[in-house]
């Protein structure tokens, strides 16, 4: 009886006039000694329910959100002829890379309401309520972790990067940097029309340390002290090992 409500209750739902059918290319990254990044293709396709809508700008973005990490945001000003740390802000749970593709200027695949509602673009994603060492009210610190972390490559965002045909099917390449955290990249895709989300689909990377990498990242978490002694040994080795070398060229 509970099944066939069930049934019932689904069946009288509505459809949704468009669905995002989405899939990677990998769903898996594994990281070892000559790991130097990698690019994953992000495609699928617009299903319908009902005739496409007629003069409306529709648009496709993708999210890919790195790890959370807590970062430390410093403000440097100049005193007596030297530079030192001023003023900071923390951030709690800020992701380790962040990327925003779109197939237009996102101003205008997305209205204000909806990036408040969805945390799709940078900033808006770096102000969740989840984050609330950082706020709009801290527009410097924001705007320097920003300018920061897109210059080392690990935030991001390119309009009109997502390939669209016949206002059907979808890709996109994300370049993914050599200096990856191991963890899950959770990636959305949305579709918009005017601005507003008519649907997302949601999945995930997942990035794991392997071989020598994997054994050096566990030992230095889970044993940092036989980390240390092991890392001043082979210190010593290689000092001992260069004077030896050169006491024999020099003889």
């Amino acid at each position: 009886m509970i099944r066939l409500l069930l049934i019932l209750l689904v069946a009288g739902l509505p459809l949704r006039a468009e669905e995002i059918v989405a899939d990677l290319s990998q769903d898996r990254i594994s990281i070892s000694t000559n790991f130097d990044g990698s690019e994953i293709l992000v495609f699928g396709a617009i299903k319908r329910n009902a005739p496409q809508p007629v003069g409306t700008d529709m648009a496709v973005i993708i999210t890919v959100t790195g790890p959370r990490e807590n970062i430390t945001v410093r403000r440097k000003a100049r005193r007596f002829g030297i530079w030192v740390n001023t003023d900071s802000r923390e951030v709690n749970g800020a992701p380790s890379f962040y990327s925003v593709s779109s197939s237009i200027p996102l101003s205008r695949a997305l209205t204000p309401a909806e990036d408040d509602r969805w945390r799709i673009t940078t900033a808006s994603a770096l102000t969740a309520p989840d984050m609330t060492t950082m706020t709009d009210n801290d527009p410097e610190f924001l705007e320097a972790l920003i300018r920061v972390n897109t210059a080392a490559g690990t935030y991001g965002t390119a309009e009109e990067s997502v390939q669209v045909r016949d206002s059907t099917l979808f890709s996109a390449d994300i370049a993914l940097p050599a200096d990856l955290t191991e963890g899950n990249y959770n990636t959305r895709i949305f579709l918009t029309r005017n601005g507003e989300v008519v649907d997302s689909y949601a999945t995930s990377i997942y990035v794991q340390k392997v071989g020598l990498e994997r054994w050096i990242y566990a030992l230095a978490n889970d044993e940092p002290i036989l980390y240390g002694l092991l890392s001043l040994f082979i210190a010593i080795v290689a000092g001992w090992g260069a004077s030896a070398v050169f006491r024999l060229f020099k003889n």
